[in-house]
């Protein structure tokens, strides 16, 4: 069975980079497995205004302020970025880390920010395939940039459509993040084995990342039982209160 995981992901929004670099080497001295940023342009929530910054250059700061944690973007809007330009930041990042750097990516869904920076907004099946475009145009540039990865990057994609998104997660995932819990998330993974059945891929191989707050006790039992095994926490500016993650960090080392 693999290990509980904890991920904390640090929203750079409504903050100083100051108090993001302070949280960061926070959640690096708690235990955390992974310190995540997101892809977004604007901040998230009621209040869509205020400080914010951009998630890959946050992380090429944190590569070099930290020493130990996996590193991540959850996740990588997969319209942002040329595929190719987007494998050699994430392989540039990983170097800068040492090996450290957890590739995610996802199609994105935030109508104003595609509009906002000159994006075009397509439907979400468009953008789904658009993705599963990508995927392997990501592989092949990671396998042909001089110097390679410090380590083969494990694939995060992030989304649960159960008739799409899922069988891109089948095919090319190590990770898949989702904000489903409960009969939900025991349905989606349900699926996602069936899906890997179906390409010949042993569904072991893909790690179930969910999004939890709140006691660990309460949550995490069911959640560990239905397959996931790394739990993520979200954190945003300007106070980034670290008290829950310190809660599940205390129940992972209890489980593992």
């Amino acid at each position: 069975m693999r290990p509980v995981r904890i991920g904390v992901q640090l929203a750079p929004q409504r903050a100083s980079y100051a108090d993001i670099r302070r949280a960061a080497a926070e959640v690096e001295a708690l235990g955390a497995d992974i310190l995540f940023t997101w892809d977004h342009f604007l901040p998230l929530g009621k209040v869509a205004d205020g400080k914010h910054f951009e998630g890959w250059s946050i992380l090429g700061a944190w590569a070099e302020q930290t020493s130990r944690i996996e590193l991540g973007v959850l996740v990588s809007c997969n319209s942002y970025r040329n595929p190719d330009l987007l494998a050699d930041m994430a392989r540039t990042v990983d170097h800068i880390s040492g090996g450290r750097v957890v590739f995610g990516i996802g199609a994105g869904f935030k109508e104003r920010e595609f509009l906002e920076y000159g994006y075009e907004f397509p439907s979400a099946g468009r953008r789904v395939a658009e993705l599963a475009a990508a995927l392997p145009r990501i592989s092949a540039r990671l396998a042909v940039l001089n110097p390679s990865p410090v380590r083969k990057l494990p694939i995060l994609i992030a989304g649960g459509g159960e008739q799409k998104m899922l069988r891109v997660v089948a095919r090319h995932a190590d990770i898949w993040n989702t904000f489903a819990e409960g009969e939900d998330f025991a349905r989606k993974t349900a699926l996602l084995d069936q899906y890997c059945a179906e390409l010949g891929r042993n569904p072991l191989e893909i790690e179930r990342s969910v999004h939890v707050g709140g006691d660990p006790r309460l949550s995490g039992p069911e959640l560990l039982d239905a397959g996931a095994t790394l739990f993520t926490l979200s954190t945003s500016g300007p106070d980034y209160n670290l008290d829950t993650a310190r809660q599940w960090i205390t129940w992972r080392d209890s489980q593992n």
